[in-house]
């Protein structure tokens, strides 16, 4: 396998503008802090899925939105 000089190898994360190397358990703390939902800001979060994928995935992304992001505004634009 040969290595590209610009494939990144850790999990950087912002601090203050400035990207630094970290663990992927606070990589993936970050990642997951951004999806917080504050009360009452339900209809902040919106999803859209692909008519072309399979049952299953637009299944995932349904549940997603509505047990995680507490949201119903999920369209899997099915019309087109």
């Amino acid at each position: 396998m040969s290595r590209h000089a610009t494939r990144l190898t850790e999990p950087l994360v912002r601090d203050n503008g400035v990207l630094r190397p970290a663990s992927w358990d606070e990589a993936l703390d970050r990642a997951a802090a951004g999806f917080t939902v504050r009360r009452g800001s339900e209809r902040a979060f919106g999803m859209f899925s692909c008519s072309k994928a399979s049952n299953e995935v637009n299944f995932l992304a349904q549940k997603f939105t509505r047990a995680v992001m507490s949201s119903n505004n999920i369209d899997s634009c099915n019309r087109t």
